[in-house]
């Protein structure tokens, strides 16, 4: 089969005096058949060239979803008189929401079977799932496309009735006022910004909604919450870079919004309450790793906050808990997380007033659960490790014990922890003073040698860490002698603040400087060699993958690149595509000629050349809200006009879904298997001999 070859049709851009030609733009005409047929057609090239893995996929599936257990369910979480359970039953792709009054030997209340709605549905996600205070009513909001644009229902749990109420075009949260009868939901507009909050009352019209907050700054977003002691709701406006919140008392909800601090440049800070006061972790005064604050509530401005733990240079502050007698923070020092339980009685948090939960694998993640109680001596938390399955704790805060709620099953009989080892080690960069945090692991048996197929992932942006957490899917690799590295590369918060921003804006090549000198550190240490080195990223991820071949093609033997941001200028100048305005602090804005030439140095899809480029797999979402699909279209399309060697070139477009790939519980191990035999089709591994 001929690879693809979409038409040209030159389109000129120019801003700052300077052109660009863009000869696939046209591809950006989601309802052209022409744009779906050349959709379809790669989507048919690359069912071609993977079609002697088809039978491997189909094993590599099976073999993934043995591993999960098909009647599974969440642990049961006590709040408001009820036990609240999520579950999966043998046979059904989606969840059900159930509740047990009181006791967990009372019979099962069926909130939500999210398979029903399901039904006759190529796609479906559940936003979320709020029950009223008085515990009659329900809402649940669904997206039945992939845009993440939901509609809100309302379901009254005595009777089972669907009620009438129907709202469409939110971002599917709502907030339930405490007089059972109002909510507050968030409209989006039509980039998809979250940028309106509503008020609606239970048995009206939608129509009549009462527009409560308007965020006319489309760097702006809006979110709307109700604290934990469900005294208030807030109304948060967040940028990347700064936040304004108000707040009214969930019993009024016809107050007059009372403003926390009004936003400024720079200033960050989410608020919780607790007793008469406000608890804020901010970044006011120069504290770039934040610092916890409080005030009262009758005087919420900054002038009045007071430090309770003050900033660290070397230490991130992440997020906390309050409870009647103590103070949970989530910190993160040296890139490890650290959960410590402060006596509230001694808010300085020195001296023997504190302790921190023990964890000893060399990485980790480890974080602060769902703690929906202000008088419990008891602390809800997770960890999980490279080596160690998704597991919840409980823990007493008084007595320092732990207990074992729940920890993921493997099944199958193939995993043990033991067969596994992990790693962390640091790898020197270009600048000669940076190191580079890198998460390994890898079967026991596997032997470290220049043959040895190593999977590098890599992120890199909005201080979004990806932290060593364990994988079921990952065991089809690891088993088959592939090491799983992870890069803590900059543009993520993992040594804290200073680390993202110098993965941002101008300094975004750092991002992408750290990735590759991360790869020829493990190639210079023997993990690996080009020849069996490959890479994964997606979204910002996938402009790392972009990024990376265009600077240096023949590091990396293979690359997948899911849902890629690649398209960088053209993106970030058109205001009409979702994200676009509230992505310049992040990316810059390049109706600035700084940023504009800054960008193009590095957008891959600006710096496509005829040279050779790795083996390729790229993928996305037709309905994707976050990268169009146009972008890795265009991208597909100008590297298999340009490229100068033979290496495989394939495109997947999944015309049912959007950036977060297929709903239903295995659907997306699917995406996973294809990934994978890609990977093992490269290294020539096509069988199940495991290790």
């Amino acid at each position: 089969m001929i690879p693809p070859k979409a038409k040209k049709i030159a389109k000129t851009l120019e801003i700052h005096g300077d052109k660009r030609t863009d000869d696939y733009f046209w591809l950006n005409e989601r309802e052209n058949p022409e744009v779906l047929k050349y959709l379809e057609t790669e989507n048919a090239y690359c069912d071609f060239v993977m079609k002697d893995t088809e039978k491997f996929q189909q094993e590599l599936f099976e073999e993934m979803k043995s591993r999960y257990k098909k009647d599974d369910e969440s642990v049961p979480y006590f709040f408001n008189e009820y036990w609240y359970i999520v579950r999966y039953e043998d046979g059904k792709d989606y969840p059900l929401f159930f509740r047990k009054h009181r006791l967990l030997e009372n019979p099962d209340e069926l909130i939500l079977d999210v398979n029903l709605l399901a039904e006759n549905e190529n796609f479906l996600d559940v936003g979320s799932v709020a029950v009223s205070p008085d515990n009659e009513l329900a809402s649940f909001s669904t997206d039945n496309i992939g845009r993440r644009i939901y509609t809100i229902q309302f379901k009254n749990l005595k009777t089972g009735e669907i009620l009438p109420d129907k709202i469409e075009n939110s971002t599917g949260k709502t907030v339930w006022a405490n007089d059972n009868e109002h909510i507050f939901y968030i409209r989006k507009d039509k980039n998809l910004r979250a940028f309106q909050i509503f008020r609606h009352k239970l048995g009206t019209e939608a129509s009549q909604d009462v527009l409560i907050f308007h965020e006319k700054d489309e760097a702006f977003n809006v979110n709307i919450f109700k604290t934990k002691s469900l005294k208030y709701i807030f109304i948060a406006s967040s940028s990347t870079v700064s936040d304004e919140m108000r707040f009214v008392p969930a019993n009024d909800i016809f107050a007059e919004w009372k403003m926390i601090q009004p936003r400024i440049p720079d200033l960050e800070y989410s608020v919780e309450h607790f007793e008469d006061e406000f608890y804020i972790i901010t970044n006011a005064d120069k504290s770039t790793n934040f610092k916890l604050v409080k005030t009262k509530i009758e005087t919420p401005e900054m002038k009045f906050w007071k430090d309770v733990i003050p900033h660290r240079e070397n230490v991130l502050l992440e997020g906390f808990e309050i409870f009647r007698d103590f103070l949970v923070l989530e910190e993160r020092k040296e890139g490890l997380l650290q959960i410590k339980i402060i006596n509230n009685k001694f808010h300085s948090g020195f001296g023997e007033a504190f302790h921190y939960l023990p964890f000893s694998d060399p990485t980790y993640t480890a974080y602060i659960g769902l703690n929906l109680e202000f008088n419990t001596d008891i602390l809800r938390f997770g960890y999980t490790s490279l080596t160690t399955p998704s597991s919840t704790f409980q823990y007493d805060m008084k007595e320092r014990i732990s207990v074992l709620l729940k920890q993921q099953e493997v099944l199958g009989g193939t995993f043990s922890p033991e067969n596994y080892i992990s790693e962390r080690i640091w790898a020197n960069s270009r600048d000669g003073k940076t190191k580079i945090p890198i998460s390994l692991v890898y079967h026991k048996n596997t032997e470290k040698t220049p043959q040895t197929p190593l999977l590098l992932y890599g992120y890199g942006s909005y201080g979004h860490t990806v932290d060593a957490g364990f994988s079921n899917v990952r065991l089809s690799l690891l088993d088959r002698g592939f090491i799983f590295a992870i890069a803590h590369i900059r543009g993520g918060e993992y040594l804290g603040r200073e680390w993202y921003e110098n993965g941002k804006l101008l300094h975004k090549k750092n991002t992408f400087f750290d990735f590759m000198d991360a790869a020829k550190f493990l190639i210079s240490e023997n993990y690996t060699s080009s020849k069996h080195l490959y890479a994964m990223g997606g979204s910002a991820g996938g402009l790392l993958m972009g990024a990376v071949i265009n600077y240096e093609p023949e590091l990396f033997n293979g690359i997948v690149a899911q849902v890629p941001f690649v398209d960088v200028v053209t993106t970030m100048l058109d205001e009409n595509i979702p994200l676009t305005t509230g992505e310049y602090d992040e990316w810059g804005n390049p109706n600035d000629r700084e940023f504009y030439d800054y960008m193009k140095s590095y957008s891959p899809y600006d710096n496509v050349e005829a040279k050779k480029y790795p083996n390729l797999l790229i993928t996305t979402g037709l309905h994707d809200s976050q990268v169009q699909y146009w972008e890795p279209a265009k991208w597909t399309a100008k590297l298999r006009d340009l490229k100068t060697d033979q290496n495989i070139l394939i495109f997947k477009t999944d015309m049912t879904s959007g950036h977060g790939g297929a709903s239903g519980r295995f659907e997306s191990l699917k995406e996973d298997a294809l990934e994978y035999a890609f990977l093992l089709k490269i290294e020539k591994i096509q069988d199940l001999i495991l290790l």
